[in-house]
């Protein structure tokens, strides 16, 4: 039986888009086996959102190529659609997938592998690839590599365009799945008894287009909330990052009463200057944001929020900077993902004046990530006493079993498989010196505190 191994950079999309195309190769007869490990395909699913991706290509073919020289190394995903060329150059890639390909990725295996009995090899790698205004119909997809979470695809592609982002480029115009064949996915991942769906796209709440630019769907991201929260089996649907003129207040609403959708939101800033903003490009202003996060936080105290932000932006002065640090000091929110800035080609932005030096960018990104860690234990800290629901995931951690709370609180105890899966209440105790959660079992704190009542 032929063997196949992943690997996925980047975005949860990708992941999604991953197990796609892993169902192909199951179908096709392979047996998937770890990426470290003698394969004979390796299928590298890559992002380009900054420089450090595209390197890391590089280093994950040379993973491959340390586990079998002779294995057949497959390039697809978003850094395979922008620079195809680029990546034939890097020695052992056997084939290039852009984005309209990689998911015909078992026609050019039959073409090119499985027509030698699984050991072909060529002398140059091939590259697939096409122009990106032809990339304009959506491919559903949902990871199932984890069992206790599913990220479900329902949107791609992009119409906005900001000027430091290279996604547009790489993934299309904005475009979505239909209602219905949601519904049915996540039905489909109930079946296999994950209890968590994360909904996952490139611009999420951009969802309701339809293919090929030049219609819509008859619903709108808020309407397949609505149809979700009716969803059985399954416990939990977390939003992934959504942009803020597209949380509508309606959602928020509908998520501080929903039973299903989970009190956490990541919704990307980018910086905290209006002045900055504008020069990105982007669809709101701080004013907004701020009204975003105000609102979660009045209707759900304790949910978490994550905030995006790019550091050293052309232009970006001490000046911007200090307004957009003190802006985030002062958000009621949880967590950062803080970016270095990193130049793009052919972005607006590459060729903007002004250019913030490498010494500069890279004190601003130490100095939020100080900020995001203050955020979190913050964050943390103010769960302390409070009675949580912790869904435990599946892997055994040198003897130990990670969880989250609905609202993203991670959370450790000793493995017990019995608990694999399965949601847990849980009372939180503290907060130790190593930054993590201690808690107990909510069966145990009521049992004690009825011991004492008795003595």
């Amino acid at each position: 039986m032929p063997t196949v191994a992943y690997h996925t950079l980047g975005c949860k999309l990708n992941f999604a888009e991953t197990s796609t195309i892993a169902r192909q190769f199951s179908d096709l007869g392979f047996l998937q086996v770890d990426f470290n490990t003698v394969s004979d395909v390796y299928v590298i699913n890559t992002c380009s959102v900054t420089e450090n991706a595209d390197k890391e290509c590089k280093t994950h073919v040379k993973r491959a190529l340390q586990a079998n020289a002779d294995g057949f190394i497959i390039i697809v995903g978003c850094y395979a659609q922008l620079k195809p060329e680029e990546i034939a150059t890097i020695p052992g890639v056997d084939l290039v997938l852009g984005a309209q390909e990689k998911f015909n990725i078992s026609s050019f295996l039959q073409k090119d592998f499985l027509s030698d009995q699984y050991t072909f090899k060529k002398q140059s790698p091939e590259i697939h690839s096409c122009q990106i205004e032809e990339v304009n119909h959506f491919i559903s997809g949902f990871s199932t590599n984890d069992r206790t979470r599913a990220f479900l695809k329902v949107q791609d592609g992009c119409d906005y365009k900001c000027t430091y982002c290279t996604i547009p480029l790489a993934r299309g115009i904005s475009r979505s799945d239909t209602m219905e064949n949601v519904i049915q996915q996540a039905k489909s991942i109930a079946e296999q008894g994950i209890k968590e769906i994360v909904l996952t796209g490139v611009n999420v709440g951009d969802f309701g287009k339809g293919e090929y630019g030049n219609k819509k769907h008859d619903h709108t991201f808020f309407q397949l909330v609505e149809s979700l929260e009716n969803l059985d089996q399954i416990s939990r649907i977390r939003i992934s990052s959504i942009e803020p003129n597209l949380l509508r207040p309606e959602i928020i609403k509908f998520v501080s009463q929903s039973k299903k959708f989970v009190p956490h939101f990541h919704i990307p800033l980018q910086s905290g200057s209006n002045t900055v903003l504008r020069l990105m490009k982007r669809r709101y202003n701080r004013e907004l944001y701020l009204e975003r996060v105000n609102s979660i936080k009045d209707l759900m105290p304790d949910a978490a929020i994550g905030v995006d932000v790019i550091t050293g932006f052309p232009g970006e002065t001490e000046q911007e900077f200090s307004e957009s640090y003190h802006f985030i000091k002062d958000l009621d929110i949880s967590y950062l993902h803080v970016f270095t800035y990193s130049e793009r080609k052919n972005t607006p932005a590459a060729g903007y004046d002004n250019k913030v030096s490498l010494i500069t960018k890279k004190e601003r990104t130490r100095q939020l990530r100080i900020l995001s860690e203050k955020k979190k234990q913050d964050f943390y800290s103010s769960q302390i006493g409070r009675v949580r629901t912790v869904l435990w995931e599946t892997e055994n951690k040198s003897g130990e079993m990670l969880g989250y709370t609905k609202n993203y609180l991670r959370v450790v105890k000793a493995y017990d498989e019995k608990y694999c899966n399965k949601e847990e209440k849980i009372k939180i105790l503290k907060l130790n010196s190593q930054g993590n959660l201690e808690i107990i079992p909510f069966q145990e704190e009521m049992a004690f505190q009825k011991f004492l009542l008795s003595v």
